[in-house]
């Protein structure tokens, strides 16, 4: 790791009270809900990092509390680096405040967490379904979110899955 991420790193997590943590190699850098905003434009201005590579969530439900990260990558393409951020969210009404203001693109990342974790993101200029249709009832990467699947058809089984499957009436 190069001496300038680490130093970032240390300087977020004392300006944010912040906490580091390594997990195969990569090193995170974690920040109260509240205070992600304010990391972010530090991120962004002081730091040089312009470009916001991708937010994602992570459900830990039901083994740890808050049941929810959400994950930050910023990139600063100039320095060659990458800096991760992680922000516990708790699990009844989820938010964060949104990074639009700082990172314009962080509207679609923002979106898609809405719709597939429930997340909502305060602030936000349009915060609506991305991915699912908008009268779709839950959110489909929760763990607690029902399994549904078909079973896969074969050459031994093709009768058996042919005679369930629904048909269009003629």
């Amino acid at each position: 790791m190069s001496d300038t991420l680490k130093g970032y790193q240390e300087r977020l997590a004392q300006a944010f009270d912040g906490k580091m943590s390594e997990f195969a190699g990569e090193v995170s850098v974690f920040v109260p809900a509240q205070k992600i905003e304010a990391a972010a434009r530090m991120i962004h201005d002081e730091f040089g990092f312009k470009f916001l590579s991708f937010v994602s969530a992570v459900d830990y439900w039901p083994a740890e509390k808050p049941r929810f990260h959400a994950i930050y990558r910023f990139t600063a393409i100039e320095q060659k680096l990458t800096l991760n951020v992680r922000v516990p969210v708790p699990g009844i009404s989820p938010s964060l405040p949104t990074l639009e203001p700082v990172y314009h693109n962080a509207n679609w990342h923002e979106r898609e967490i809405f719709d597939m974790f429930g997340i909502n993101f305060e602030g936000h200029s349009d915060m609506r379904r991305i991915l699912m249709p908008a009268d779709w009832q839950g959110h489909p990467q929760r763990k607690d979110y029902p399994l549904g699947y078909e079973e896969p058809q074969y050459s031994f089984n093709f009768d058996e899955i042919a005679a369930r499957k629904p048909r269009g009436k003629e």
